[in-house]
């Protein structure tokens, strides 16, 4: 044991430090998905789309500034703004025409994404493009130097995740929310505006989405398709997690990302994918309601 750590001590430890900045961006979308299944009660297929939204429109600003550092303050401002403002405007004009029916919604947000997408493609393009990282630096470790940029995307995740848990545990909006998500009927009786709660939290679903498109693109590059993955690997977090359930959400996305690290750096990343793939039946099959949330009798 001893031998094997010493041999590979260092490509754990890396494994280990890329797993967690995985984990912390793969929360902070996750968690935008889990408010709207929990809160909503609708499964928004789009929500890939306003990840890659946050990090074309990444791009654009550092276009226009010329200047990584302005360009990505820029984007950290104007893309959940601008993200959030596209899903104000499908709740009110396209969910909330169809009274948010669960199967519907579905067929809604599968044509969002396709309307997205192409809108992207014809004033983007289809090439990948880089977007350069607002600044340079390593921390140096005993065996190798690491990147200062990733370990800042994991701290702002971890602020933004914790910002998210302070305004529905300690605000009236976050007050609003919980009662909506557990019973919108008695909601409504005491007043909650639970249709300008729905745009709410469809907003914060996709500003969030947006931030973390936004902090990812210098590490990797933007496309018009780049939203497939995260949109797969936040479901798998939220059935994991629990529907709603910030705890279950943050939990699952570093059971996914920790092991999605290790096993891509030792073995192949198509592994991790099936290995989260049987994870997600085998939560379904003992606990259908996720870690962290109500199984339903």
């Amino acid at each position: 044991m001893s031998t094997w750590l010493n041999d590979n001590g260092p490509l754990l430890f890396l494994a280990l430090l890329d797993g967690t900045v995985t984990a912390f961006v793969l929360a902070l979308i996750a968690l935008g998905l889990s408010l709207v299944f929990g809160v909503m009660r609708i499964v928004n297929v789009a929500h890939g789309e306003l990840f890659m939204l946050g990090a074309v429109l990444s791009w654009f600003a550092f276009d226009l500034t010329n200047d990584p550092l302005w360009g990505f303050l820029t984007a950290l401002v104007l893309a959940p703004v601008i993200v959030g403002s596209i899903a104000i405007f499908s709740d009110r004009f396209i969910l909330r025409k169809i009274s948010y029916h669960p199967e519907s919604t579905i067929v809604a947000t599968i044509g969002l994404l396709y309307v997205i997408q192409q809108l992207t493609l014809m004033f983007f393009g289809p090439e990948v493009r880089p977007v350069e990282a607002p600044f340079y630096f390593r921390i140096q470790f005993p065996w190798f130097g690491y990147s200062g940029y990733k370990l800042l995307v994991a701290g702002m995740s971890a602020l933004c995740l914790s910002g998210v848990w302070l305004l529905m545990k300690r605000s009236k909006l976050g007050l609003y929310m919980r009662a909506t998500q557990q019973d919108i009927e008695i909601a409504k009786t005491f007043g909650v505006p639970t249709q300008k709660i729905y745009a709410s939290v469809f907003a914060l679903g996709g500003g969030l989405a947006a931030l973390a498109g936004v902090l990812v693109v210098p590490i990797r590059q933007a496309d018009h398709l780049m939203g497939l993955e995260p949109l797969l690997l936040s479901f798998i977090v939220v059935i994991i997690g629990g529907l709603g359930s910030i705890r279950g959400t943050i939990v699952a996305a570093f059971i996914i990302g920790i092991s999605d690290g290790i096993i891509s750096v030792f073995y192949e990343p198509t592994l991790a994918k099936m290995l989260a793939t049987l994870l997600v039946a085998m939560v379904l099959v003992l606990k259908p309601g996720g870690l962290y949330g109500e199984d339903q009798a």
